[in-house]
């Protein structure tokens, strides 16, 4: 039995694709351009070093900042002030505050809504970062660049 040689060579190539492109981790539905993350972080906040530490798991390439002014940098990304945490972050063209689940900026990615970005506000026990016993229920907000907001997801 004769085997065609473009069989093989299309084997090999996808062989090819599966070993060279399998070495970086990456978040899930992101593509390499939007997956680096920058936060801006207290030098002392554990619980903003345990979300650096979950994107990180999810596979995002993370960058981040200390600051002494937070409430600054929230400013100057366009943050509604009722939607504070205590870091922010930006992906992409979004601004993400507070411990919002990785697998959501991944779909915010994914889907690129009209959004300024997304917030978790305040310190929600039970958000990434913030795991810990009395875990709450929380919204993940999503607000636009005129202050408007939506609950973009349920927690």
């Amino acid at each position: 039995m004769k085997r065609e040689p473009r069989i093989w060579l299309t084997l090999a190539g996808g062989l090819a694709g599966l070993v060279l492109g399998s070495g970086v981790p990456r978040a899930a539905g992101a593509d390499r351009a939007t997956s680096e993350i920058t936060v801006y972080k207290r030098p002392s906040c554990g619980c903003c070093s345990k979300w650096v530490d979950h994107l990180r798991a999810a596979g995002y390439n993370v960058v981040a900042h200390d600051t002494s002014d937070p409430s600054g940098v929230q400013r100057s990304h366009g943050v509604p002030p009722k939607l504070g945490s205590c870091h922010t972050a930006t992906v992409g063209r979004y601004v993400i505050e507070g411990h919002v689940p990785a697998d959501l900026i991944g779909k915010l990615l994914r889907e690129g809504p009209a959004v300024a970005g997304l917030a978790v506000p305040g310190m929600v026990v039970g958000s990434p970062g913030m795991e810990g016993a009395g875990a709450q229920h929380y919204d993940v907000v999503a607000w636009d660049r005129q202050g408007r907001t939506s609950v973009y997801a349920r927690r």
